[in-house]
């Protein structure tokens, strides 16, 4: 006989000792063992075959509660599941109630401790502002504690009912037996109903803040895709994809789903898996990821993956199993939970009887019997741990940190190496100028004003930073924001024309000189003063800005030794090096990099002061890992 998992939703757990409760019960079923999350709202339960769902279902109804087997995970689903959100609606809910405590509790609160604000017949005014509060407002309480009780159970709104209703009920008598001269707790009744409804609002806002966490990994793929059908482009939603579509990718798109390339070339971002921050050039025959972009040239996929078999699903899995896991310290607080109301209640009768016996007048006695329920119904152990838990492993998500489980928040006092990823992490992850080279009689403004010009065309992430930098330059020298007020065909005051993209090789266009096409680069590469247009053409020249093979194919003969050095040192320090060609001749090199972070140094410092070992671990090549290890910046 073997065994089956078994994901349920439940649904009416209000606290960890419901959680506790419907462990307790579905345990007690031959041969199944579960671990149920009140943070995520879900039962895990490994069963045998003869323990059917509906019999688990039926168990967790007969607790109190609502089951249903969890939905198969359709990633369409949970990414537009704000449009119906349940979470939302709860927190509206209690938004609701707590707006209303609010408005009520501050007056009542105010009247009842400030002996000036008090006037002839305030304890009837109090009253009648307190009924609200104890009726509506703490009706989500009353109603789980009388759910519970029908059922045989108690949970902690049995305790926040109880000394609610207890407070509430007393001050009423003793308005009725003394009038404006007795001992009310109105004032208590409303503020425990006001405390506990901001501590369920915050919670539930944790809840589905955490929930938002799994929607922005999902929200990272594309949303719909270019199938071909019969040799035409159909534009279908990602999820109407099947294993063998074939489908339509442009520059600047993303990757709809798993694949692998039958047609095109074109360089792919790929920094959301692998790290690398330069992209990957691609063939037919390569295999490619969903939600990476391709940045250049027109592909065409076979879909190789779909849904939940893909890997962009199974980050998101992982990150919900995160979610759905038990650290040690919440499992003992579950346990501590499960016992936790009933020997608060006995502890209270037990407190009344005691005063009682002792002489204390009935007042009093009920009185300290009433501060147990009161002061111990908050529980921030049963509310505040699996909370701090979902909402760790959920920012952690969208910060880009996967956590494999909860227990792995507990294990990390242990400690003693951290092991940083490059891009994204200690570096920046966006390429930008580190250099700019020329040959003697050509200036390096005018290197990177071509080259900036050329590029304007290309959507690859290298080309994105050597517009920027000419436009920098540009703005420098003029004194106006050229990237703002140019024309989309012009950088650094010159002008492409006739654009061609050779896939994974280069770029090329015409090249007029403009309006401040001159400028002085430094050997650190930066940009600023004028100086003469040395190498400039009064007509288009043709450019060509791309890898030293190609622009070789093309007829060009050897770079002149000083930038064939220049190239060594910059791809010793990992840096990628972009050839610029004109008149079939290289006249310079333009270098861009991953920048390091201003922060990494302080970041590192700051684990070597806790006795951490920092390792950079990188999917960039050896050369860029001990450039950025040895950065200064880095520390």
């Amino acid at each position: 006989m073997s065994d089956q998992q078994t994901e349920l939703v439940v649904t009416g757990m209000t606290c960890a000792s419901c959680s506790a409760r419907i462990e307790k019960k579905l345990g007690k079923l031959d041969g199944v063992t579960a671990a149920v999350n009140y943070a995520t709202g879900k039962a895990f339960v490994r069963h045998p075959d003869s323990i059917t769902i509906d019999d688990l279902v039926r168990t967790v109804d007969a607790s109190g509660y609502a089951a249903a087997p969890a939905p198969a995970r359709d990633l369409n689903a949970v990414r537009d599941a704000d449009a119906a959100d349940p979470e939302a609606e709860h927190t509206a809910y209690l938004r609701r109630r707590l707006a209303v405590a609010v408005a009520l509790t501050v007056p009542i609160v105010a009247i009842s401790m400030v002996p000036g604000l008090q006037f002839m017949g305030w304890p009837w005014v109090v009253f009648v502002l307190t009924v609200p509060v104890v009726a509506w407002c703490a009706w989500p309480f009353h109603r789980a504690a009388g759910v519970n009780l029908r059922h045989g159970a108690t949970t902690m709104d049995t305790l926040v009912s109880g000394g609610v209703l207890a407070a509430f009920g007393w001050s009423v008598w003793m308005l009725g037996a003394h009038g404006d001269h007795g001992h009310y707790y109105f004032e208590t009744a409303a503020a425990i109903t006001t405390f506990l409804l901001a501590g369920r609002y915050a919670e539930a806002r944790a809840k589905r803040r955490s929930g938002a966490a799994l929607r922005s990994l999902l929200d990272l793929g594309a949303k719909d895709v270019a199938v071909l059908r019969s040799g035409a482009e159909i534009r279908v939603p990602v999820g109407e994809l099947l294993v063998g579509d074939e489908f339509v990718v442009r520059p600047g798109e993303k990757i709809a789903t798993d694949g692998v390339v039958v047609d095109g070339a074109s360089a792919v971002d790929a920094s959301l898996l692998t790290g690398e921050s330069v992209p990957v050039e691609v063939v037919p025959g390569d295999a490619v990821t969903g939600a990476t972009v391709n940045t250049s040239g027109r592909l065409v996929v076979q879909v190789t993956r779909v849904g939940a078999d893909t890997q962009l699903a199974q980050i998101a899995r992982l990150v919900e199993s995160a979610q759905s896991g038990k650290a040690q310290v919440q499992r003992l607080a579950d346990r501590v939970s499960g016992v936790f109301v009933p020997v608060v209640i006995v502890i209270a009768l037990v407190t009344l009887l005691a005063w009682l016996v002792t002489g204390h007048s009935a007042e009093a006695a009920f009185t300290a019997a009433v501060a147990v329920l009161v002061i111990a119904c908050p529980c921030a152990l049963g509310l505040a741990t699996p909370t701090a838990l979902l909402v760790g492993t959920g920012r952690g998500a969208q910060l880009g940190i996967l956590i494999k489980g909860p227990e792995v928040l507990e294990s990390t006092r242990r400690v003693d190496t951290v092991v940083l990823d490059k891009t994204g992490t200690v570096t920046t992850g966006r390429m930008s100028v580190s250099g700019v080279y020329a040959v003697p009689g050509t200036s390096r403004g005018v290197v990177l004003a071509r080259a900036g010009a050329v590029e304007v065309g290309s959507e690859h992430p290298i080309a994105r930073a050597i517009v920027a930098a000419a436009e920098d330059a540009a703005r420098d020298l003029t004194g106006s924001d050229v990237g703002a007020s140019a024309a989309p065909s012009a950088a650094g005051g010159l002008t492409a024309t006739e654009f061609r993209n050779h896939e994974g090789r280069g770029v090329t266009a015409f090249v007029a000189a403009g309006a401040g096409a001159g400028g002085r680069v430094t050997s650190e590469g930066d940009v600023g003063g004028r100086t003469d247009d040395s190498g400039s053409h009064p007509d288009p020249a043709e450019v060509a800005v791309g890898k030293l093979t190609w622009l070789r194919k093309r007829g060009c003969p050897e770079p002149a030794a000083e930038l064939t050095e220049a190239a060594d040192t910059a791809m010793a320090n990992g840096h990628t090096c972009v050839w610029v060609a004109w008149d079939g001749v290289i006249h310079g090199l333009v270098t861009v990099a991953d920048t390091v972070k201003p922060t990494s140094a302080q970041a590192i410092a700051g684990f070597a002061r806790l006795g951490l070992r920092p390792i950079l671990l990188t999917g960039d090549n050896a050369a860029a890992a001990r450039a950025v290890a040895s950065d200064r910046h880095t520390g």
